[in-house]
């Protein structure tokens, strides 16, 4: 059994309280693979450094992707009682404890705050990687179940783009 927190659009606000490093992944990403192990590892640690650990797969959750504009995998974030630091140090099981250990993370400068994922502005966000998800599934349900051609596809969205946008002009 995993010692990994699965974090997800419902239960995100837990890293609010607290000391968690987060991992931001894809399956699919060679670089979230190969650290793996190391991040399994770092979490059976987790109670002896006093912290919790998590993990977000992001082709299931692009909301908090969006949320903690996450643009690299993986990206790996540091947070305690909600002031959020993004580690950027080497992703060795030792540095990751250390990290926690030595207490590195006070001298990483803290995400500002209209950029924190508990701002309004990121909150919006994550709206807009939600609603850019249901796009594409319009997308594929019209091309995939439908048989429509793409570019056809394209055209009803430029035309449903400037249809909205003469009503918002109105």
């Amino acid at each position: 059994r995993s010692s990994v927190r699965v974090l997800c659009g419902s239960n995100w606000s837990l890293v609010l309280q607290g000391q968690w490093m987060l991992e931001f992944y894809a399956p699919w990403c060679p670089a979230c693979q190969q650290i793996e192990a190391t991040w399994e590892s770092f979490a059976k640690e987790s109670q002896r450094l006093g912290i919790t650990v998590g993990k977000v797969d992001v082709t299931q959750e692009p909301g908090l992707s969006g949320r903690f504009f996450v643009t690299t995998l993986p990206t790996i974030y540091h947070a305690n009682d909600g002031v959020f630091r993004r580690y950027r140090g080497s992703r060795t099981l030792e540095d990751l404890q250390g990290y926690i250990l030595e207490r590195k993370w006070e001298a990483v400068e803290p995400v500002a705050g209209w950029k924190s994922p508990s701002s309004i502005m990121m909150h919006g966000m994550a709206g807009l990687f939600h609603f850019s998800g249901w796009i594409r599934q319009i997308h594929n349900y019209l091309t995939g179940t439908l048989g429509v051609h793409v570019w056809i596809s394209y055209a009803i969205f430029i035309l449903a783009t400037l249809l909205v946008g003469l009503l918002l002009g109105l």
